[in-house]
This record gives C-alpha cells, sequence and structure tokens, in this order.
C-alpha cells in the first residue's frame, strides 16, 4: 500500500491526535504529557513536523534546536522558543500510528526534519533511542555514539546523531 503523505507543521487542534500516537508509540514512563506535548507545538513551531494522510495525522516528529550535541533530560520537561544560533536539533518523539507503521512513514519525518535543520543552518540532529532501534536510525544515517547519560523513564539509551550540510549563502 502506498500512502500519500502531507508534511505540515503541529498546530494545537492536532493535539488530541498527537497525544493517541504518542500514548501507543511509548510507554506512560516515556512518554510526553499533554501539557509538555502542547509546549512543544508552541514551543517548535519549525520543529514540529506531522505527516497526514489526507487529514489524518500519520506520524510526527519534534524537537528543539540546541546548543548540546546530545539529549539532556531537561529538554523532555521544560520547553524553550527555538534559538536560531543553536547547531543542533534534538529529536524528542518520533512517531507513527501503530495502523501505519512499517510504510517508511518514520524514514520520511526523518527525512524531512534533515532538510528543515539544513535550511536553518544547523550542523546536526542528534537524539536518544533504545537499543533496539539502534538499527532504523542507522539505516536513516544516524551513527550510534554509544550510552547516553540520560536516565529518562528508567531506560537505557543511545545517543544517536546525524551530521547536517547546512544550505551555503553562495
Amino acid at each position: 500500500m502506498t500512502l500519500k503523505l502531507h508534511f505540515s507543521t503541529a498546530n494545537l487542534t492536532d493535539l488530541d491526535a498527537i497525544m493517541r500516537i504518542e500514548q501507543a508509540g511509548f510507554t506512560p514512563q516515556e512518554a510526553a504529557s499533554r501539557s509538555s506535548m502542547a509546549a512543544r507545538i508552541i514551543h517548535y513551531p519549525d520543529t514540529f513536523i506531522v505527516a497526514r494522510t489526507d487529514q489524518t495525522i500519520a506520524g510526527y516528529i519534534v524537537g528543539p534546536a540546541t546548543s548540546q550535541s546530545t539529549i539532556t533530560d531537561d529538554l523532555f520537561v521544560t520547553s524553550q522558543p527555538n534559538s536560531a544560533a543553536a547547531p543542533y536539533i534534538a529529536i524528542l518523539s518520533l512517531a507513527v500510528a501503530p495502523d501505519l507503521q512499517h510504510h517508511g512513514i518514520g524514514r520520511q519525518l526523518l527525512a524531512k526534519m534533515s532538510d528543515v535543520a539544513r535550511k536553518q543552518n544547523r550542523i546536526a540532529i542528534t537524539l536518544t533511542c533504545l537499543q533496539r532501534l539502534i538499527p532504523f536510525y542507522e539505516h536513516a544515517g544516524f551513527h550510534n555514539d554509544g550510552q547516553a547519560a540520560s536516565t529518562h523513564a528508567g531506560e537505557v539509551w543511545f545517543n544517536m546523531t546525524k551530521a547536517v550540510t547546512p544550505v551555503s549563502d553562495s
């Protein structure tokens, strides 16, 4: 089945659908709260991307611009507006609706975020993932940088980075 996807930034009207996908994709300890996700929609308008099939949200990716090369646990709790000078985008959530998984939506969302990072002259995208997801991210061009210091949700996380070639001004 080939899905025709449309990509756009998230809106607060998308929050219910985003939360359904978030809660299906993450354990209760890992999942963002409704208030945290709403704050992400407000503070990261340019780095919160949703994939839609017609008007249904199929998945999303979100992360702030940051000066840190790895994710710190405070990013899961507090949201601040993106800084144009920050060299990294830190992916906090990438999730696809359970009934739409295995159609390449996650890879397409990562590609869209790479495009955003490139256009914003970021140097890399960083994220943490569980060990079982390392092959997925490596296939998408990320490098495994080893075990993360994060203790989010009591899990063992791994730092992953993908270099981005910024758009030149020439």
